[in-house]
């Protein structure tokens, strides 16, 4: 599986492209982020100056699925979860497939957050679609 990678730094206006990460490596990467200093520092920071949460995103390029994690707070996460899927409209009459379908969960914490890029890396959509669907 080929996976790419984003980070969104709160004080960057411009989302940081981190190119192609290989599987093994995506846990790595989202530990040695500096979460909680992003996070104090932003307390800090005239709001202003403030351009998102800090937040990484992780898309398997082959099946386009993907998560976004946002650190909230120190204990506080919110999980996007984006994928192609086949969708109803007009009253369940006419399907569509929408390659950007998105949904979300808040209130997560650090190991929710591990355990769906675990998922994610292990290509376990059933858990992603029960925890995030």
């Amino acid at each position: 599986m080929n996976f790419r990678a984003s980070f969104c730094d709160p004080f960057k206006p411009d989302i940081i492209e981190l190119g192609e990460i290989e599987q093994d490596k995506i846990m790595e990467n989202f530990e040695k982020i500096p979460w909680e200093e992003l996070l104090e520092k932003m307390k800090t920071t005239n709001e202003n100056e403030i351009h998102y949460s800090p937040s990484l995103e992780i898309e398997n390029k082959t099946n386009r699925n993907g998560l976004s994690v946002s650190a909230v707070d120190g204990t506080e996460w919110y999980i996007f979860f984006k994928r192609p899927k086949l969708v109803k409209k007009w009253f369940g009459l006419v399907e569509k497939m929408d390659d950007n379908y998105l949904t979300d969960v808040t209130g997560q914490s650090t190991d929710d957050v591990k355990n769906c890029l675990n998922a994610l890396i292990n290509n376990d959509l059933e858990y992603l679609e029960k925890h995030i669907g």
